[in-house]
Formats: structure tokens, C-alpha cells, sequence
């Protein structure tokens, strides 16, 4: 299989003591940890090697810019534990999991991501065509990195079919649709269709700034976004898109 991958750049499988120490001192700088406490220790990421998992490493030239970290589930899919990389590059170091995966005989692939983050649920849902499947409140509990701190770590899970084609899903109605919840800044937060078909929902346009700056108001983005998707998957929707300006698209089949 032919990756699509900017020129000079390559994707490899680190198996290695040295290549495994610096993605975990490229996952440091990602989530601001100290070098001595990474959020994946070189040591796990080895162990989850020698168990059949992969870790993948982007390099532009010499220089590691991304990587990821995969392992098999209980039914032959596979979970993406992490991925991070250089501005331009996350297709590509999804793309390279992409192929070992199927090359194994995967035919799904899942991870988790903060839901309030828009710029990586575009990427997840329009560039790459996974669904969100699943919303986690507080999965991971406190977390104490430079990204997360002092927020809950509500996550969405998203399920990606390997050999699907590419999904685009757009939807032209979001504006004509009554609003339903009202966000911390006082606009419309969510919409739903009359059909009951879609649900859109806004998320904040920077929440890691936001949150680096008030805390409490970027906490608030929390609730009720959370409330919005906890309603939205409890009555059977899944999150089918993400538009430029931060609005995700949820989306359910017609019921009679």
C-alpha cells in the first residue's frame, strides 16, 4: 500500500531502546510533562512492542515529528492508545496504522479524543471518516499535564472502518433548525432538526487556550457539551461530522 505522506518525510515501526526513549520524550513536549515523568514511559512502550502492539514514528528527514502507539482488542480491531504529531503530518502517521493494521487482518480501528477539542474531531470525522460511537465522562479522572489540568476528561470514542472509503458528511440545515440548549457564552450551544434525524452542537474555537485562561468558564464548556452528547447518544445518535466553524453534526436513522 502507497502512503500519502509529504515529500521527505518517512514512517517507520520503532522496535528499538533509543527510537522507543525519543517518542517518549516526544510525547513530553506534546502534553508539556517533564522528560522524567512522560505520560508513555519508553519501558511500557517496549512492553507493548514485545506484546504484538506497534508504535509508529513520523520523521521529517532525521527528526522524530510524530508518532502513535496501537495494540489489538478483544475482537481483532484495533486501539489507537495515542497519536500526536507536527502540524501537517497527523495523516499521516494515522495513515501508517492504517496499513499495519490491515496488513493484520484489522478491520476497525478505535481511539478516544477530548470532544471539546474541534480541530482534532474534523480531522477525526471529516478528514479521516471515523464515527463517534461512544461518550466517556470523566474516563481518565484528573489528569495533571500541561494540556489537561484542571478540567474533567470526557472523552468521545470514535471507530474508524479501515477499508471503508473516505465519509464526507455535510449537512445545509444547522441554521433553520431550532436551538435547544443555550452555551456559556450565551449563543446557541446545540440545534435539532424537527425530523429528529440531526443534532448540531458547538464546541468553543480554542477550548486549550480557554482553558489556560479561565479555567471555570472552559470547565462550564464541559457540562454542557456533556450534556448535549450524554441526551444525543442515549437516544441512538452518533457523531457523523464536524464543520470549519464548530459545529459537530450528530446523526441517527430515521425511526417510523
Amino acid at each position: 500500500m502507497t502512503l500519502d505522506r509529504p515529500p521527505g518525510v518517512s514512517t517507520r515501526t520503532v522496535h528499538d531502546v533509543a527510537g522507543l526513549a525519543a517518542v517518549a520524550d516526544y510525547f513530553s513536549e506534546v502534553w508539556q510533562t517533564p522528560r522524567s515523568a512522560p505520560p508513555y514511559p519508553a519501558e511500557v512502550l517496549h512492553s507493548l512492542v514485545h506484546a504484538g502492539g506497534a508504535v509508529h514514528g513520523a520523521y521529517d528527514g532525521t527528526r522524530l515529528a510524530g508518532a502513535s502507539v496501537a495494540v489489538f482488542g478483544p475482537q481483532g480491531d484495533v486501539y489507537s492508545l495515542v497519536a500526536a504529531a507536527d502540524r501537517g503530518l497527523g495523516y499521516t502517521v494515522k495513515q501508517a496504522q492504517r496499513a499495519w493494521a490491515l496488513g493484520l487482518g484489522a478491520r476497525t480501528m478505535r481511539w478516544t479524543f477530548d470532544p471539546l477539542v474541534g480541530r482534532n474531531a474534523r480531522f477525526n470525522l471529516a478528514k479521516l471518516g471515523a464515527t463517534g460511537t461512544e461518550y466517556l465522562v470523566d474516563f481518565y479522572g484528573p489528569m495533571s499535564d500541561g494540556v489537561n489540568d484542571g478540567d474533567e476528561s470526557d472523552r468521545l470514542t470514535v471507530t474508524w472502518e479501515l477499508a471503508a472509503p473516505t465519509r464526507s458528511y455535510e449537512t445545509t440545515d444547522r441554521d433553520t433548525a431550532p436551538g435547544t440548549h443555550t452555551a456559556p457564552d450565551g449563543a446557541t450551544l446545540a440545534r435539532r432538526d424537527p425530523a429528529g434525524r440531526h443534532i448540531w452542537c458547538r464546541v468553543p474555537e480554542d477550548v486549550v487556550r480557554l482553558r489556560a485562561a479561565d479555567p471555570e468558564l472552559a470547565l462550564r464548556w464541559r457540562y454542557a457539551v456533556r450534556e448535549v452528547f450524554t441526551e444525543a447518544f442515549a437516544q441512538g445518535f452518533t457523531a457523523t461530522g464536524m464543520s470549519r466553524d464548530g459545529w459537530y453534526t450528530l446523526s441517527r436513522e430515521a425511526t417510523a
